[in-house]
């Protein structure tokens, strides 16, 4: 039993000691024009609570949570195609299609939206390339195969019968939808939103390259301060904010999700 909790512990050993370096960096005085950090100060984590930050993480997180939900709004219908329908060939061509963005890279997709949010294949009557608009349909199309792929698991546990039981009572098919199919669907729907959620409030490739310097995120910001102004300490206090955020948002709606599931 114990080797079995071995490769656990070593993983769990190693983040312990990453974190604890970034920790240590978080504290330590940054010297303008020197790679070297001075000694012990708070003032990197008062420099992390300047409105241009706060800013950043309140747009950050508007963003995740505009991902999360619109993900979910569409990769429900394909997710209950998925799980429903009879046609194994039907089935097997879903599959497909939602596996296939995963045989690509995260840059290969960000750079295809590029061209086609650049007005390169399809002319926008709004700008989209270089706006939270653009980075919103990036984040969303690169979550949609991890959420439609939970969302499947999740109705393919509901058995039909429940809902041919509801039809039979006299229900449309709205209000099966509503009554009985969401409800059973929940545990799926809260883990597909919290790996988006997550997922999004660290994401760095797409706003970089699609907001183009204009859309700012948490790790972005991480990014400039640590390799283009070589502020480590800086980097580092406001990715220690940023991770501290993260947890405390990720526990809370864990808490209210699992409290209205139940």
């Amino acid at each position: 039993m114990k080797l079995l909790l071995a490769p656990a512990v070593v993983v769990l050993a190693v983040f312990a000691a990453a974190l604890g370096a970034l920790f240590r960096w978080s504290v330590l005085e940054f010297i303008p024009g020197s790679l070297r950090p001075g000694g012990l100060t708070l003032a990197n984590f008062r420099s992390v609570l300047a409105p241009q930050y706060l800013d950043t993480v309140w747009e950050t997180v508007l963003l995740s949570a505009a991902t999360t939900l619109l993900t979910l709004v569409l990769s429900y219908p394909v997710a209950y195609a998925l799980a429903r329908t009879p046609s194994r060939r039907a089935r097997s061509a879903l599959l497909i299609l939602t596996l296939a963005p995963f045989f690509t890279g995260a840059i290969v997709r960000t750079y295809a939206w590029v061209l086609v949010l650049g007005n390169a294949v399809v002319t926008w009557p709004l700008p989209m390339l270089f706006t939270e608009r653009g980075v919103l349909v990036g984040l969303v199309h690169f979550s949609m195969p991890s959420m439609i792929l939970v969302l499947a698991a999740a109705l393919s546990h509901i058995d039909p019968a429940y809902e041919r039981a509801a039809a039979s009572l006299g229900a449309r098919p709205a209000r099966v939808f509503w009554r009985v199919t969401l409800p059973l669907s929940m545990p799926g729907v809260i883990s597909g939103g919290l790996i988006v959620f997550a997922w999004t409030l660290s994401a760095f490739a797409t706003p970089e390259l699609l907001g183009g310097g204009k859309v700012k995120m948490i790790a972005n910001v991480v990014k400039d301060l640590g390799l283009d102004s070589f502020n480590w300490p800086g980097a580092a206090a406001f990715a220690m904010v940023a991770l501290a955020l993260t947890l405390a948002l990720l526990a809370g709606l864990g808490r209210l999700t699992a409290g209205r599931a139940a």
